[in-house]
């Protein structure tokens, strides 16, 4: 064809960097264009992505780091003899983290010239369906023609612009982990999402003074009782929540400090602090402006900005494809973006036909203490098939770890979802403990292939683990007895 490339991606983050790489492997003529425009506050970084520079990559290391934290703590009663107060140096982690992003940036542009995957470093525009006008950071133009074109942009921090003085003082989460010194006392006003809970966690668990403002509730979209445990364990061990509160203002005082005005919902008071660090973490909008979508007719939904896809992942426009965070209704996680990405390529170019399935994907969220999920959470169930027809077994736990070390385990609770019919398919798993993601990965498979209550009693626990308790699980909700497990 008169195209230059057959496939151009634009954006080399996760969904982006696996399409292309699997169309090339199918000896395609490919090529990536990726630019990171700068935060508000300057922040820029390499080609990757979101999750590898300031997404899951950063925010589990410095997770890590706190979880390193409480481990010192336990240690003494475990008998090492580790001088109190310990301290932790921000900008030795940071410095730590951010070479291994760098590396990771490294390695992507090793794995693109290796699989002979044209990259350019520019800004990408729709001229017309088949035709890209780049922009360099100078300014020089570059035009790509081809064949197909896949959008894979993601999305961006939202910044409140409404609230005076949000924009010029306030950072967001694609900062944070760029920090070189310490946010210090740290807020995050605004609507909560699962990244500000994470990220109010470990800054607690590094020993930051931090509050958490939410207006409504935490982890929304997830399971509401488990999203309740999640925050009263972090309030337990220090993180603030100021609820119902939203701010309305941010201003520099003389000392440098900003200031915060925010209105409590409840009292109908308003009130203010003083904080180091202001952080805005109230979602992410999807990265489209520069696309000039309207003028190849890419449709999008007016209010979200996301682009509208099919199960294909394309477009209203024929050729022209979308994966990741800046399609509607899919999940905004990187594997799922990833395994869109390769399907797309191979139906483009490997003669196949399968179509991503996005039921029963697992997820965590690393707050302090981590809660990981698969399939429906309780409130989806009831609806789906009604209150009579949703069996929930439960259990509070207490992980073994905990016991010598005298950790609270009010929060450590694993809820099961079924169908109550008599296969009683399991239809949500949901736990909360100590490496939640590592737990609920194994059962993402057994829930993905249909597994029921019954298989699920027939499987043998590996003793003493927190995973184990997962196949004890013998208390219904309905029944109303206690669901706290006593002894071995």
């Amino acid at each position: 064809g008169k195209n230059e490339y057959d496939l151009l991606v634009i954006g080399g983050g996760s969904g982006g960097l696996a399409c292309a790489k699997e169309a090339a492997q199918f000896g395609r003529k490919v090529a990536v264009l990726d630019y990171v425009e700068p935060s508000p506050q300057g922040t820029k970084w390499g080609l990757g992505g979101t999750c590898v520079n300031v997404g899951c990559i950063p925010k589990k290391l410095m997770h890590q780091a706190a979880l390193l934290g409480s481990a010192l703590k336990d240690a003494q009663h475990y008998g090492w003899n580790i001088a109190q107060p310990v301290h932790h140096t921000w900008s030795v982690m940071a410095q730590a983290v951010q070479n291994y992003v760098k590396s990771l940036n490294w390695g992507h542009r090793v794995q693109l010239q290796d699989k002979k995957v044209k990259y350019f470093n520019v800004k990408g525009s729709f001229s017309d369906p088949h035709t890209i006008r780049g922009l360099t950071k100078a300014g020089k133009e570059t035009v790509v023609t081809a064949e197909n074109i896949v959008i894979a942009t993601g999305g961006r921090p939202k910044y409140p612009t409404h609230i005076a003085g949000a924009l010029e003082y306030g950072i967001t989460s694609d900062d944070l982990f760029w920090l070189k010194e310490s946010p210090g006392k740290t807020t995050r006003p605004a609507f909560i999402t699962d990244v500000s809970l994470e990220c109010a966690g470990f800054l607690t668990g590094l020993g930051l003074d931090t509050t958490v403002m939410m207006r409504s509730i935490p982890l929304r979209g997830f399971d509401q009782q488990m999203a309740s445990l999640v925050t009263e364990h972090m309030e337990s061990y220090g993180t603030k929540f100021l609820k119902k509160c939203f701010p309305t203002k941010v201003e520099k005082l003389e000392s440098n400090r900003l200031q915060v005005t925010w209105k409590n919902t409840d009292l109908g008071t308003e009130e203010t602090d003083s904080f180091n660090t202001v952080m805005w973490a109230v979602g992410r909008a999807p990265d489209t402006e520069t696309l000039n979508l309207e003028t190849v007719g890419v449709k999008t939904n007016s209010e979200t900005g996301k682009i509208i896809v099919d199960a294909s992942e394309a477009t209203s426009v024929p050729h022209i494809y979308a994966v990741g965070d800046i399609t509607e209704g899919r999940p905004e996680l990187t594997p799922t973006a990833i395994a869109a990405g390769k399907l797309l390529a191979r139906r483009l170019f490997g003669q196949s036909s399968e179509l991503m399935d996005y039921e029963n994907v697992p997820t965590t969220v690393f707050t302090p203490l981590e809660y990981g999920c698969v399939g429906l959470s309780e409130e989806a169930a009831v609806q789906c098939y009604g209150s009579d027809n949703v069996e929930v077994y439960h259990a509070y736990y207490k992980p073994l770890e905990f016991t010598v070390a005298e950790r609270d385990a009010t929060q450590c609770y694993i809820k099961m979802v079924c169908l109550r019919e008599r296969e009683q398919r399991i239809l949500g798993l949901h736990f909360i403990g100590p490496n939640a993601g590592e737990v609920i990965q194994g059962f993402a498979l057994g829930i993905k292939c249909g597994a029921t209550y019954p298989q699920l009693m027939k499987t043998i626990g590996i003793h003493p683990t927190c995973a184990e308790e997962i196949t004890k699980l013998h208390i219904t909700k309905r029944s109303g007895l206690d669901a706290t497990v006593t002894g071995c």
